[in-house]
This record gives C-alpha cells, sequence and structure tokens, in this order.
C-alpha cells in the first residue's frame, strides 16, 4: 500500500480549477519531483500535501489515515522554502532547535538532535553562526537541517536550489539525495528544472495543466515520453505527423504522402494511437548522398542552419516535412546550402500523443 495517496482531489482559487480529479500515490522511502511549467500545479499539489491549502473534493491519505481536514500543525511533515525562511537574529543552532522547542521536547534532547542532524548536512562547527555569515548552500543546508531535526513523517521541498548560482546547485542537489537516501525519508521536490529532477528523483511525475502526463522512472521518461507536450519540454524538437500506422514483422509501419519509415517495438512506440514521431537532435544523423547508409529511413533536405557547438555541430535542415535539428560531431562541417540526408534510426524513433 502506498505511504501517501491523493484520490481524485480538486483544488480552486476563486472557481478557477487548478486540480481536478487529481490522484497521485507515493511509496515509502521514495523521492518523488513534481517537474513541470508555471502553472501546472505542482506547488498547489505540494501546499495541499502540506496542508497550507484545502482540498475542496477527494481524499489525502497517509498512512492509512485520512489526513484531508487535519490542519498544518498537526502533520508532522518538514517543509523546506524556496526562500530558506531562516530567522536572521538566531543562531544556526536555534534556527534548527526552533520546531523542537515548539514541541516542547527537553534541552538535553534538544541539544543531542541539533547535534546530530548538523553533521548530517556537514555543518558540525557552525552552530553559533548567524544566516548572514553563511553562504546561500550552508544557509539552505540550516533550513534543512530545520526540516530534518523534527525527524518528519514526510520532506517537502518548494524549489530549494532556485536562489543558488549554477555550481551550487549542482553540489546541493547531490546533498540533497546523499541525505535523504542516507535517512530513508520519504520525500516530495518541486522544481522547475528537469535536469535536477531527473539526477535526484526515484520517480518523476510531469505535469501539465493540473494533470500528470506521466509518472515514471527518469530514465525512461527521458528515452520514452508518452504525449507531445512532455517530449517538447524534456528537449525533443524534431516531429513527425504520420497519417497511417501498422504493424508487421515485429515493426511498426509509419506513412505520410510518399515517405515510409518504419519503427521498432520498444516502449516508445508501445501506444497503438500514437502517430507522431519524435526525435531528439542528437538522435537524428545527418549525411551526404553518396555516405548514405541502406535501409534505413530517409528524407532528404538541404543545410539551413549551420552552428558550431564545440564538440559538435548543429544543422537546422530544411525538408519537405519541415525544419529539422541535428546535433553531430564532426571534424569538417557541411555548408549552408548543402544537399543533405537526414537518417531516422528506428530504433530511436519515438510515438507520442
Amino acid at each position: 500500500m502506498a505511504l501517501l495517496t491523493l484520490e481524485n482531489v480538486s483544488v480552486a482559487y476563486d472557481n478557477q480549477y487548478i486540480l481536478q480529479n487529481f490522484n497521485l500515490n507515493i511509496e515509502k522511502g521514495q523521492l518523488i519531483s513534481l517537474l513541470g511549467p508555471s502553472g501546472c500545479g505542482k506547488t498547489t499539489t505540494l501546499r495541499l500535501i502540506a496542508g497550507f491549502l484545502e482540498a475542496k473534493d477527494g481524499r489525502f491519505m497517509f498512512e492509512g489515515k485520512d489526513y484531508t481536514r487535519v490542519p498544518v500543525n498537526k502533520r508532522n511533515f518538514g517543509f523546506v522554502f524556496q526562500s530558506y525562511a531562516l530567522f536572521p537574529h538566531l543562531s544556526v543552532f536555534d534556527n534548527v532547535a526552533f520546531g523542537l522547542r515548539l514541541r516542547k521536547v527537553n534541552e538535553t534532547e534538544v541539544k543531542t538532535r541539533v547535534q546530530q542532524i548538523l553533521e548530517v548536512v556537514s555543518l558540525g562547527g557552525y552552530e553559533k553562526r548567524f544566516p548572514k555569515e553563511l553562504s546561500g548552500g550552508q544557509r539552505q543546508r540550516v533550513a534543512i537541517a530545520r526540516a530534518l531535526v523534527i525527524q518528519p513523517d514526510l520532506l517537502l521541498f518548494d524549489e530549494p536550489l532556485s536562489n543558488l548560482d549554477a555550481n551550487l546547485r549542482i553540489n546541493m542537489r547531490v546533498e540533497i539525495r546523499r541525505i535523504q537516501q542516507e535517512l530513508g525519508i520519504t520525500t516530495v521536490y518541486v522544481s522547475h528544472d528537469q535536469e535536477e529532477c531527473f539526477s535526484i528523483s526515484d520517480q518523476v511525475a510531469i505535469m501539465n495543466k493540473g494533470v500528470i502526463e506521466q509518472l515514471d522512472d527518469p530514465a525512461t521518461i527521458f528515452k520514452y515520453p508518452k504525449t507531445e507536450f512532455i517530449a517538447r519540454f524534456i528537449g525533443f524538437t524534431n516531429f513527425i505527423d504520420f497519417a497511417e500506422r501498422n504493424e508487421q514483422n515485429g515493426e511498426i509501419g509509419l506513412r505520410v504522402g510518399d515517405h515510409h519509415f518504419t519503427a521498432s517495438k520498444n516502449p516508445g512506440t508501445a501506444n497503438p494511437s500514437g502517430k507522431k514521431c519524435a526525435m531528439r537532435p542528437d538522435d537524428l544523423l545527418v549525411t551526404t548522398e553518396e555516405s548514405t547508409e541502406p535501409g534505413m529511413n530517409r528524407l532528404r533536405g538541404t543545410v539551413k542552419v549551420s552552428t558550431f557547438l564545440g564538440r559538435s555541430y548543429q544543422y537546422v535542415v530544411e525538408t519537405e516535412l519541415g525544419d529539422f535539428t541535428v546535433n553531430q560531431e564532426m571534424e569538417t562541417p557541411y555548408k549552408t546550402g548543402l544537399n543533405v540526408n537526414l537518417l531516422f534510426p528506428k530504433d530511436k524513433v519515438v510515438l507520442v500523443d
């Protein structure tokens, strides 16, 4: 049985539904990320779980108990805010101890638990410092320690790294994953940064307009998005709308006009209604007529734009079916105006709704 379940939950602001008949299950010990563009409902979902918002309809179950109407102060959940929300006049020790003292924990235990959790977040020796004396990453670790010291049943993160610079974000996401795995605490993490979510999560829920379009492990979503929205969101830029689809001899045949393609059967082609092909720029191949390999899906085109990316070149190729973007490593780049062939490896074709 799932640790946390949202059943047909609806949330509305001024009669405008943000979530409607929303469902989510989270297993104990998992780190699950809610990922999507601004306004998709991910922060609303997090605030609903935390108890800051109340559902209009549906149920929130936690450990088999109905938490739908349980107030925020009765939920033993740790929340890490985007802005850290540290008290500037309190030391690191007192900031972390704040939640324990609210719970009337005796001072001997407060000291023991604060010291233990500061070691976990690599802040031993910083007890007497104040927030203004800390770096952004250190402040974030204090916020995490404050959320963890109460020994929460669930840990919630609301875009915790958005205020940090790029290098610090990478270091902090590694720290968050280390701490979560070390303690084995169930965690819900909200972000709009796909790389951040994919790097630390057991499961990722891609949200769009208040709906989870795909809930899966990061590698599966990265390779096999189920919908066009997800494909575009995670970096697929090339699409072909096919008029026909049929299956024979263990492969999928696709046709649009006079163009015929084949796709291998894999999780990315499993959807029987999918007729739109999606491909990443790195999965397409571009070649001149003379070096075309036989038996591969081909599309003739002309190099429209050539851009140097460092390790590779990026080409925009104009074809009968539209423009396609290709990234390819090569010593000598193709020049603008050159006639080329685009090759679509059949095992890389993904079919989306």
